[in-house]
């Protein structure tokens, strides 16, 4: 109504004013309109942000209900393992839902079938019906987030940068107060303000407990305002006081209006009493569904009476578990499992699950308001955030950073005591071989290692994010290029700058900086190469078992211990690839082009190193097609990582209705 009344009034003062006035009087009415929209713009965003900053609004109540979920599982030889069993059940906002049993009973699967997140597997079978506030849950936008088991970060992040990191990436709408605010909200609510500029750390620097770590977990899944929060065993590593302090986060967090959903394995009693509602799993069957507190008072009336002064959740634990110590043992507990599940199935007079009743959240909690508006922020917002934290990230771990700095400087060190001062003798042409082969050789496998050290874990963190749809691929893996290259050309500086001197090699200054950018150039190729094994491995442990295997190959064709012309026809394709061999090539063109040897006293001499290169078959090479040879074999890795990534974004299972719907 207010922008039809603007162009109303600005067509009829253009209509009224002389003719040789309406230019000017357009163009003023045109700039005044611009600063109104633009006002109004700005107007309508502070109140945006004023909205989300407040902590009046709740958070939308959800009801989560779940009909015949089944999951199966078929192995190669047509063998059918069923993990869910035709369960059913509800949970409710305002009330915190426990999924518990034994490992192996499908807590996580049914977990990630209610979240939608049921890993992608050929042989395996979803279906049922999921539905929330009485809609299929396909077509239901309701947020949800999800704290998994493993707590992985940006192990040099603060709590703060973290939580403000996934802000910016979430919230690409929202201002930087209204961002800022929700953070230091988030800070405050889940005990994090001691440790809010304490960095994550991981196994190499000390940083945050256990306990912090998850609430930081759940801090970065509530930047979403999720409506559904589920967690997978989130206790699981931690103490009893952490594992408290976890819980009853989850617990306000249900007091305040969301519905949480959290599978556990064997709480504390003080645990188990903040629990509302409770799942109990046996072997994929439903033993249990309803008020937590009834549960006890129900396995009674089968016979199975938890003694006084027991803890209610180990009685229960112990009661659903299978026993494997002995094939009677087995038996026997297999057989009480299948009797508690079959008496479950039977109709009750009072089901304890329709009894229970929604607890609206509290009037005079704090509620995390709602918050993101679920748009990413655009590809070049995206890429400047994503470099601040991949330098932030790099820069500041020191453990590596040294790590691979004393390596280079030992192992400069070594090389230039072994090869002190080469001369110009017949014997040293071999040692100058060896010690450029050595160089390559070192560089390659250093930035290998650090790299399948690294990148496995931030690919987990990576595919995370991507499923929240937070950012794309291309940002990330530009940004980190180009955050990566400054300090990992550092390395192979402090190498050249000691072994060069030391072995005394070719002493022109334009010489050394074609042996620097060659090294610094197969840092990066290797790089690269451990990039693309890291985004393939399914672990750090596997990465790092295939990445020295893929290597040696490019070792063993490297120049120096196979002559590519005898290399067997169906093989002849290795050399060219081997980026170690082009780095080898043209650092021995670099040296021996120009360079005299003296004569032997008998037998035929070598006296100019174009001899040597002749005989080594490197009389077509330059530096130049080296380094270019390097550059293709970079480009590749790159575009093969990328679209290593980009192809694994985690795929799930769609959950199908029953057949006998």
């Amino acid at each position: 109504m207010g922008n039809g009344l603007v162009d109303f009034a600005l067509g009829a003062a253009v209509i009224a004013a002389p003719q040789h006035q309406v230019p000017i009087l357009a163009g003023g009415a045109a700039v005044k309109l611009v600063r109104l929209l633009r006002g109004r713009r700005k107007d309508a965003r502070q109140a945006e942000d004023a909205a989300r900053s407040s902590d009046g609004g709740a958070a939308e109540q959800v009801t989560l209900a779940w009909e015949h979920v089944s999951c199966s599982l078929t192995d190669k030889h047509g063998k059918t393992k069923e993990i869910l069993k035709d369960l059913s059940g509800t949970a409710r906002p305002g009330r915190l839902l426990a999924l518990m049993g034994p490992s192996g009973s499908g807590k996580t699967t049914l977990l990630n079938a209610l979240s939608g997140q049921v890993p992608f597997a050929k042989r395996m079978h979803l279906e049922g019906r999921l539905t929330m506030n009485g809609q299929p849950a396909a077509t239901a936008a309701f947020r949800q987030g999800y704290v998994q088991q493993e707590d992985i970060f940006y192990s040099q992040l603060t709590v703060r940068e973290t939580l403000m990191m996934a802000a910016h990436l979430r919230m690409g709408d929202a201002s930087q107060g209204s961002k800022e605010a929700l953070v230091e909200r988030l800070i405050s609510r889940l005990g994090l303000a001691k440790a809010a500029d304490t960095v994550v750390g991981d196994k190499k620097t000390r940083g945050l407990s256990g306990g912090e770590k998850k609430r930081l977990s759940i801090g970065c899944e509530l930047i979403a305002s999720p409506t559904l929060v589920f967690a997978d065993e989130a206790t699981t590593g931690l103490d009893a006081f952490q594992a408290e302090q976890v819980m009853q986060t989850l617990k306000d967090l249900a007091a305040d209006g969301h519905t949480v959903v959290a599978s556990i394995h064997q709480p504390r009693s003080s645990i188990f009493a903040m629990f509302d509602d409770l799942v109990l799993l046996s072997e994929g069957g439903l033993v249990y569904s309803g008020p937590a507190a009834d549960a006890l008072d129900y396995f009674a009336s089968l016979g199975h009476k938890c003694p006084s002064h027991y803890n209610p959740a180990e009685f229960l634990a112990d009661l659903i578990s299978i026993d494997y110590s002995s094939p009677e043992s087995e038996a026997s507990t297999r057989a009480r499992s299948a009797k508690l599940q079959a008496a479950w199935r039977q109709p009750h007079t009072s089901t304890p699950a329709a009894s229970t009743a929604s607890r609206p959240a509290s009037a005079t909690s704090q509620v995390v308001p709602f918050v993101a508006s679920g748009r990413p922020c655009g590809w070049p917002r995206q890429a400047q955030l994503l470099f601040s934290r991949s330098w932030r990230q790099i820069s500041r771990d020191r453990a590596t950073n040294i790590t691979r700095a004393m390596t280079n400087i030992n192992s400069a060190f070594v090389f230039g005591a072994i090869f002190w001062q080469l001369k110009r003798t017949q014997t040293a042409i071999q040692d100058r071989m060896g010690l450029l082969q050595v160089c390559a050789i070192n560089t390659a496998m250093s930035s290998l290692i650090k790299t399948l050290n690294v990148f496995p874990t931030e690919r987990v963190i990576v595919e995370r994010e991507r499923t929240k749809k937070s950012y794309h691929v291309l940002p990330y893996f530009v940004s980190k290029l180009v955050a990566e290259s400054p300090i990992g050309a550092m390395f192979p500086l402090l190498f050249a700058s000691i072994v060069y001197p030391a072995a005394r090699l070719n002493p022109s200054p334009a010489r050394f900086g074609r042996f620097l950018g060659l090294l610094t150039l197969e840092s990066f190729v290797s790089s690269s190469l451990g990039l693309a094994v890291g985004a393939v491995a399914p672990s750090t442990e596997a990465a790092l078992a295939l990445g020295p295997a893929v290597i040696l190959v490019f070792i063993v064709f490297g120049g120096y211990y196979v002559n590519g012309e005898n290399v067997p026809r169906a093989l002849q394709w290795l050399p060219k690839t081997s980026f170690i061999k082009h780095a080898f090539q043209g650092l021995c063109v670099n040296e021996f082009e120009g360079l005299e040897f003296e004569a032997a006293k008998a037998g035929l001499p070598v006296t100019t190193g174009q001899q040597v290169l002749d005989r080594y078959s490197f009389y077509d090479r330059s530096v130049g097609q080296a380094a270019l040879s390097q550059g293709r074999i970079l480009l590749f890795n790159y575009w093969l990582t990328y679209c290593i990534l980009k192809a694994k974004k985690p795929r799930y299972l769609t959950m199908e209705t029953p057949k006998a719907a």
